[in-house]
């Protein structure tokens, strides 16, 4: 749905990105990580027609991204703007019509979102009177309201507690199952493996890595297994024990093999010693830690 192609953009004489290539298939949910001022906040600027790339192109499906495309787009940008003298309900109105909805539609669609995000009886609030939390769900709100194609969360969870987070996410996956493509950025790499399916890595203004994430995942393995065993198990032969523990349902060892721990699973499955057994991917935070390290791996991924 969307592709950057060798995507430049410099301030002064700094290079914000650096000829970025980027592929973000219709229908995902895509991760754009990368540490604070890795460069992601300049594309999503450039997605916005907020600025324009120095050098290179970025397409809307097959079509170079034109000034009509901003109305199908839903951006919800890191730094929060609300009119603070506005009521709530004149608020979300107001930014819906610049969306090309008409009031009854606006009125109607903000009522069904008030109710979903339980916000009913927020319609006559003054914005300066709303909490963080509170002001982060009608921008919300009014990012979605006009049902775009393309969704951009700029550090979406930001200002919101644990149970607000968990609903947004939810309204976020189900954005998704209906159709919208979803671009998601962050530097909190936790939030990623709950909700993204691609990712793509900046840093420094580079693409590190980027593509299916399960793939990426499993592209980093290294040989780490876990184990769950009836009874604690104090011999694991020649494979490197990283960690033990009870759980409920016997106890799990996780350790680096040198290959592939085959003895292990027959031995155990033999003794009926054995409840459970996984290989554990790394965690995308894993993954970014090597590439800063030692440089992203060979991968030919088409």
């Amino acid at each position: 749905m969307i592709t950057a192609k060798k995507v430049t953009k410099e301030y002064s004489a700094k290079r914000a990105l650096d000829a970025v290539d980027l592929c973000i298939p219709k229908g995902s949910i895509y991760g754009l990580l990368g540490p604070n001022g890795a460069g992601k906040t300049s594309f999503i600027r450039i997605m916005n027609q907020i600025t324009a790339p120095d050098h290179g192109d970025v397409y809307f499906g097959a079509e170079l991204l034109r000034p009509i495309d901003i109305a199908r787009i839903g951006y919800l940008p890191e730094e929060r703007g609300l009119y603070k003298k506005m009521k709530v309900g004149e608020q979300v109105l107001y930014l819906a019509r610049l969306k090309g909805l008409t009031t009854n539609e606006a009125k109607s669609k903000a009522k069904e979102w008030f109710e979903r995000l339980e916000m009913t009886g927020w319609w006559d609030k003054k914005v300066e009177d709303l909490s963080k939390g509170m002001a982060q769900k009608v921008q919300f709100v009014t990012t979605v309201l006009h049902e775009p194609e393309l969704l951009i969360f700029d550090e979406p969870f930001t200002g919101f507690d644990p149970i607000n987070t968990n609903l947004i996410k939810n309204e976020i996956k189900r954005l998704n199952e209906n159709g919208a493509t979803v671009i998601f950025s962050t530097h909190r790499m936790e939030s990623v493996e709950e909700i993204c399916d691609h990712i793509g890595l900046i840093d420094n203004g580079k693409v590190m890595i980027e593509g299916n994430l399960l793939e990426i995942r499993k592209h980093y393995k290294d040989g780490t297994f876990a184990f769950t065993t009836r009874t604690s198990i104090s011999d694991w032969g020649k494979h490197e024990v990283l960690s033990q523990k009870e759980d409920p349902m016997g106890y799990r060892t996780v350790l680096k093999a040198v290959a592939f721990p085959k003895d292990l699973v027959i031995s155990l499955s033999q003794k009926e010693a054995l409840v459970a057994f996984e290989e554990v991917l790394p965690t995308v935070n894993d993954i970014f830690i090597e590439i800063v390290k030692n440089g992203p791996k060979p991968w030919n991924h088409e």
